[in-house]
């Protein structure tokens, strides 16, 4: 009898022990998961400059890695802020997983829209005159000066047909910070230079 009761505490040790381990491995899953995005973004940053460089040098889209459904358009930086972000083709969810995408917008309106926790969480902090570049794979440069802001409803959202000067548009969700989808973007307008 004197020996079952230590049984029954090792025993218990043990179950304390494999639940802690347990709560553990959940928390560190949980944090993985919720970094796993915002990693992603930036490690494709560096497959995705080797492939602008290639596609520069090029003049023609190069893919990052073979099995990539989208390729290097651009590079948009903004050099007060330190930003400097290859711009995808295409404009599809899954590329702009891994970074900024060009959305189709007319001759003289530029659309670029990416995630407000990764490559355009910046655009909280543009202001007005700030310049944004703009490097096409073809090795032209346009620079743009930010002249405004808007938040809209993504389904309101609409394209100037014919502006006095060609625009840029910067496009992510809005508010900055939040965790849940929403139906409203912050669009940062800038006229070409």
């Amino acid at each position: 009898m004197i020996g079952r009761p230590t049984a029954i505490r090792k025993g218990g040790r043990a179950a304390g022990r494999a639940l802690f381990l347990g709560v553990c491995a959940i928390g560190i899953a949980t944090m993985a998961r919720g970094a796993w995005i915002p990693v992603k973004a930036r490690v494709a940053q560096v497959l995705l400059a080797q492939a602008f460089a290639a596609s520069l040098a090029e003049h023609r889209p190069v893919k990052p890695w073979p099995w990539a459904d989208t390729a290097p358009a651009a590079r948009v930086s903004v050099a007060r802020l330190g930003v400097s972000d290859v711009v995808l083709s295409g404009g599809s969810g899954q590329a702009m997983a891994f970074g900024p995408t060009e959305l189709r917008g007319n001759d003289r309106v530029t659309i670029l829209a990416a995630h407000r926790d990764t490559h355009f969480e910046f655009v909280q902090d543009l202001r007005l005159g700030d310049e944004v570049t703009v490097e096409r794979i073809d090795g032209t440069r346009q620079r743009y000066r930010v002249t405004g802001f808007q938040t809209v409803r993504w389904d309101r959202f609409a394209v100037p047909g014919d502006p006095a000067r060609p625009l840029l548009a910067l496009a992510t969700c809005w508010p900055f910070g939040a965790t849940e989808r929403g139906p409203w973007r912050r669009v940062a307008w800038a006229e070409l230079l």
